[in-house]
């Protein structure tokens, strides 16, 4: 008898990775974070890890199980790093504050040995420069400079041992390899000048070299810190107080204490302390800082707000339904946070340069030395020449191109309404060509009213809207809405079997009678005045027909007023090249009336929900353009994953903003523009600074190695070099700034 075969062992499903941020301090280039991110990625458990050296975070996608934070630590001070304890990695505030103030110790100690450097760089440069045969004068530099190489510049060997330690090589390795040869020559030809015949004593340009890369180090520092800023105000945006009713009593709280729950009270000026729901009170609400709308709201009871707001001249009082975290502003700090740690596509070559840029660095001196050495005049030459590689070679500049524009163009978006999810996202945006629109909610306001009810000869008007009001009840569509709204004084009848038929209506059954209630396409067959349903349509409005047992009973008008920002929007985008074609569900007439209205050339009228993907994929495959997609990030979803860029009308709610890849947050058209302007003027920055840094070193590595001596008798000196290389790296990031001033 044959044996059973045993049943397989049920597979267990793929465990999803969890994306979570590390900050790490201590790196002091592009290539730091290109090495450490190769040390993570080797960590058994990570699946993807991102190191951005501008925002010192380390982006890591793990397994649960497989590795744990301890683990993680353990590698990143393996490789020269540390991981500051205590730091929440969910929070972005606790993220932003902790790189802060790890900026500021950094900045404070830059600063402490840049008056080191300078006070003692002074005298040797005037003994260099003036009093070069003065063989006492050589004493002096060669202690003065000692004090600044080993003390001021001390920060730069620490860095390049660690760095050799693990086997590899930055930045540092080559400022400190160039300081070092350049002082150690001339203290060789000062103390024992048989040992070196011919050698020359270039104090000054070791000291020299080592208080520019201070000053290039401290005003990047100065400019990262500014560049960084976006999240930061963002999320001082929320009162550290807040004032809430406990047991009939005003109690003054910590904001941090404020509970689910609570009544809050908002007065004239004061900033809202957490999201909540309106109970009492009117008040204009100013959102600028929040969503970049210029124009105060008016709310009232029942209406949301959110956290950061500045209230007007009325006093509020609401129920807290998000506290902290969980507001929508620590929701757009959160996007801003992240989409600032990400890296571009554009930004894979510069990662791929940086990983081996230094070793090339170190090969082109070596090889500089030797041509020198056999060509050369001298031994000193020689060395000077394979200093000068070093020093104006550091790939400062070349690292900060992309993360620098990223920082301050993810920042200023932010503060105007505009999250990105990603830096990819801010990337492709650029590219668009059609901005594809929903019509309803996007275009228009949302806010459906009856304008007009015609109840079919002998049908009582009161009747056939109580019975529209019951057969809707139940639905969320704003048509619907605004349906019942108008019935609500009225005695609804009893529905049964209702039924929803997307795209086109519903059907159910109201004492008995059948009924339908939608489109043109829900009553195909029943003769209705098409007269006085195309009239009604011309003039814009979207019409609900109703039918009972197949026979028509009327028609009701509604109307959705288009917004009064959305012509200047229109025209915006045009201006910019970039085609706007609305998508709707809405009937030919009514669609063709809203795109004259606004001026808007191409349309799609009666698109069912479940076609707005497929229309959005036609529109890529036949016109081979880069298509983005506006809707309100939720009902929209399909369509907004079909398009090359998904931009979510937020509304302001935490689930719209986490929708899609763009995200606008309040509901003010003309940030679509806005965004595909700022991500143009981004993506400008960062090949200008690309160019910049590129051609530098194509440039300068070759006149620093002596190409041009033979010819003209030009060569550039450590001193000249370091000056070079400092310059660089500040233009590169003086050139991202200029984003936070960028016309939009």
């Amino acid at each position: 008898m044959q044996e059973p075969t045993p049943a397989a062992a049920p597979s267990l499903p793929p465990q999803i990775a969890v994306r979570f941020d590390l900050p790490v301090q201590g790196m002091t280039c592009a290539s730091c974070a290109s090495r450490l991110q190769r040390v993570l990625e080797r960590v058994e458990g990570v699946d993807t890890a991102t190191v951005n050296y501008a925002t010192g975070l380390a982006t890591l996608a793990v397994r649960p199980g497989k590795v744990g934070r301890e683990a993680l630590t353990e590698a990143v001070e393996h490789a020269g790093f540390v991981v500051p304890e205590g730091v929440a990695t969910d929070d972005p505030a606790a993220l932003s504050e902790a790189h802060a103030a790890a900026q500021e110790r950094d900045r404070q100690g830059l600063r402490g040995d840049l008056v080191l450097a300078t006070v003692f760089t002074v005298p040797v440069f005037i003994l260099g420069m003036f009093f070069m045969h003065w063989h006492p004068g050589h004493w002096i530099s060669l202690v003065l400079s000692a004090v600044v190489v080993v003390g001021a510049g001390r920060r730069f060997f620490e860095d390049a041992w660690q760095v050799a330690r693990s086997g590899s090589t930055n930045m540092n390795t080559l400022v400190a390899i160039g300081v070092a040869a350049a002082w150690l020559m001339s203290a060789v030809t000062t103390v024992a000048p048989d040992w070196l015949p011919g050698g020359g004593v270039y104090f000054e340009s070791a000291a020299v070299v080592v208080t520019l890369v201070l000053l290039g180090r401290w005003l990047e520092s100065r400019a990262k810190g500014e560049a960084g800023a976006a999240v930061r105000s963002l999320l001082s945006l929320a009162p550290p107080r807040a004032e809430v009713l406990r047991g009939g009593k005003e109690v003054e709280v910590d904001a941090a204490d404020v509970r689910i729950g609570d009544l809050v009270l908002a007065r004239p000026g004061a900033r809202i302390a957490a999201d909540g729901i309106i109970e009492d009170g009117r008040s204009a609400l100013d959102l600028s800082l929040l969503t970049g709308e210029s124009v105060p709201v008016m709310v009232g009871p029942g209406q949301a707000i959110t956290a950061g707001a500045v209230n007007g001249a009325g006093v509020l009082r609401f129920r807290a339904t998000a506290t902290g975290r969980d507001t929508v502003l620590a929701h757009i700090a959160r996007q801003v946070h992240e989409a600032q740690a990400g890296r571009p596509p554009i930004q894979r070559l510069v990662d791929q340069v940086a990983a081996v840029f230094t070793p090339v660095v170190l090969v082109l001196s070596v090889l500089t030395f030797g041509l020198w050495m056999a060509l050369g005049p001298s031994l000193a030459d020689a060395v000077l020449a394979a200093v000068s590689v070093l020093v104006i070679a550091c790939p400062c500049a070349l690292g900060l191109a992309t993360p620098t524009a990223i920082l301050v163009g993810t920042g200023r978006a932010g503060q105007r309404g505009i999250l990105f999810r990603d830096a990819s996202a801010l990337e492709r945006l650029h590219a668009v060509d059609i901005v594809a629109v929903d019509k309803t909610g996007t275009l228009t306001e949302g806010n459906f009213r009856l304008t007009e009810l015609i109840p079919a000869q002998g049908v009582d008007a009161d009747g056939l809207l109580a019975t529209l009001a019951a057969l809707e009840a139940d639905s969320e569509h704003p048509l619907a809405r605004a349906l019942v709204k108008a019935g609500a004084g009225l005695q609804r009848p009893v529905v049964t079997h209702l039924e929803i038929i997307p795209g086109m209506g519903l059907t159910g059954t109201v004492s008995g009678a059948a009924w339908l209630v939608g489109n043109r396409r829900l009553l195909e067959g029943i003769a209705l005045d098409e007269t006085q349903v195309a009239q009604l349509e011309d003039q814009g409005a979207t019409v609900i027909l109703a039918a009972r047992d197949g026979v028509f009973q009327g028609a009701a008008a509604l109307a959705d007023p288009v917004r009064p920002e959305a012509a200047e929007a229109v025209a915006a985008l045009r201006a910019r090249g970039v085609e706007l074609r609305m998508l709707t569900g809405d009937s030919e007439r009514v669609a063709r009336a809203v795109a004259a209205r606004l001026a808007i050339r191409h349309y799609d009228a009666e698109v069912l929900p479940g076609d707005k993907s497929r229309h959005v994929a036609a529109l890529r495959k036949a016109r081979g353009a880069v298509v983005a997609m506006v809707g309100d990030g939720i009902n929209d979803a399909p369509a907004l994953a079909a398009a090359d860029v998904g931009i979510a009308m937020g509304g302001g709610s935490a689930a719209a903003i986490e929708a899609a890849p763009v995200t606008l947050v309040g509901s003010d058209l003309r940030r679509i523009p806005e965004a595909i302007a700022l991500s143009r003027a981004t993506l400008r920055t960062i090949r200008q600074n690309l160019g910049w840094a590129f051609i530098y070193n194509l440039l300068a590595i070759p006149v620093a190695a002596g190409v041009l001596y033979p010819t003209f008798g030009i060569r550039l000196s450590p001193m000249i070099a370091g000056a070079a290389m400092a310059l660089s790296s500040v233009s590169v990031v003086a050139n991202s700034l200029r984003l936070r001033r960028a016309r939009l």
